[in-house]
This record gives structure tokens, C-alpha cells and sequence, in this order.
């Protein structure tokens, strides 16, 4: 199956491309198109991180869940939006925080972008949703693949930062060698977690630990 990702991310999992339940996965896909639903995000953006942050490239991993389920919202990026969407709740509370640990201003867009092409890979764990249906593509082989895909990193990298917020996040700790990487956990940046997310520094601690291990901060 011709997938279309970025070539170092192809090379790491191109067995993982050939198992079975990758190929049902894709049906389904398929399935859903036939029988006129509309999926985000659109087909060449579903594996928008990949082709935004290479394997090699890769310092800190975003773990979101899965995509926004608006029109025009979802890019393929965790927490992220193009430019003139609306920014979401979660990453509003994300610019708090940031602006609180590191006094960075709040932007106006919404579109991480910058942040995936220094080397911030913004994966979620479920790549693709039914247009107005959260977790609609839950149960469809996406996790079995986004597991592979943290295993990889984990095994084929070193000293990277795994940022995970939320229960949902946290569980996929157990997937990491905590020797070779960080791995930071907090609250979950909704409005719903009534706050909790804030003061968890994430942001000034990622860059702390690059600057330790000789890499660029990254410009958040």
C-alpha cells in the first residue's frame, strides 16, 4: 500500500505499513468515504506531523488524542489549527501557560506549525475523525499504530521529551525507556481539568533539558 509520509518516518515503519491491521485500517477509510462520510482531517494532511518533523528531526513529542471534529479545524497536528481558525479552548490554556513559565506573548493563530518544524513532533494517538463524531475512529487500528510509533522513537532515539497531559496521555508512558528520554505528565491543558494544567512548566523544563544535552531551545 502507497502510503504517503515523510521518508526517514517511512523507512522506521514500513513493516508496520504491511500488517494487517494497517491495511484494514486504510478500508475502512475507504469505507467511510464511499459511504459519504467526511473524515478530518483531509487525506494529505493525516500524516501531517510526520512530514512537518522528520524521525531524525524529532526532540519533544506532544501527545494529543484525536482530531478536532469541526470543519476546518484539523491539520494533523495535536492541539493545533491553520491560520484563521478560531484558537481552541486547550490551546488557549497552552498560551497561558507558556506565557506564564516562559513570558512568551499569546499568539493570535492557532497554528503550530513553527513549533513542528523545530523538531516538536505533534502526534495524535488517533489520527483521523468523523466530521461532528469525537473518538469516532477510536477503535479503528489508529492506537495499535500510534503505540508502534512511540515504541520506535523510544527504542531507535535518544534523550527525547515526551509531554504528556492527561489520563489518556500518561498511559502511554509504559511504551518509553524512561533511561534514554523525559517524559513530563500534567494535567490535561482543557478547561475542563479547572486548571490543573497550569504551573506545570513544561515549557522552560523542555528547553532546560535541550540546552543540557547540546540542542537548540526550541522558540515556543
Amino acid at each position: 500500500m502507497n502510503v504517503r509520509i515523510e521518508s526517514s518516518w517511512g523507512a522506521v515503519l514500513a513493516e508496520e505499513f504491511e500488517k494487517p491491521y494497517f491495511s484494514e485500517l486504510v478500508e475502512f477509510l475507504h469505507q467511510e468515504k464511499r459511504a459519504g462520510k467526511v473524515i478530518y482531517p483531509p487525506g494529505p494532511l493525516i500524516f501531517n506531523a510526520f512530514n512537518m518533523t522528520p524521525f531524525d528531526q524529532v526532540k519533544v513529542v506532544i501527545l494529543g488524542q484525536d482530531p478536532y471534529h469541526a470543519p476546518g479545524q484539523a491539520h494533523g497536528l495535536s492541539f493545533s489549527v491553520p491560520d484563521g481558525i478560531k484558537t481552541p479552548p486547550s490551546l488557549v490554556n497552552i498560551y497561558k501557560e507558556l506565557q506564564s513559565d516562559v513570558g512568551t506573548s499569546i499568539p493570535d493563530s492557532g497554528n503550530l506549525e513553527h513549533w513542528a518544524k523545530q523538531g516538536v513532533f505533534l502526534l495524535n494517538a488517533i489520527l483521523t475523525v468523523r466530521q461532528g463524531e469525537a473518538a469516532s475512529h477510536s477503535q479503528i487500528g489508529w492506537q495499535t499504530f500510534t503505540d508502534a510509533v512511540i515504541r520506535t522513537l523510544s527504542d531507535q532515539r535518544e534523550d527525547l521529551i515526551f509531554l504528556f497531559w492527561g489520563n489518556y496521555a500518561r498511559k502511554k508512558k509504559e511504551l518509553i525507556d524512561t533511561r534514554k528520554h523525559v517524559v513530563l505528565e500534567a494535567a490535561h491543558p482543557s478547561p475542563l481539568a479547572r486548571g490543573a494544567f497550569f504551573g506545570c512548566r513544561h515549557f522552560s523544563q523542555t528547553n532546560e533539558f535541550l540546552k543540557s544535552k547540546g540542542k537548540s531551545p526550541i522558540e515556543w
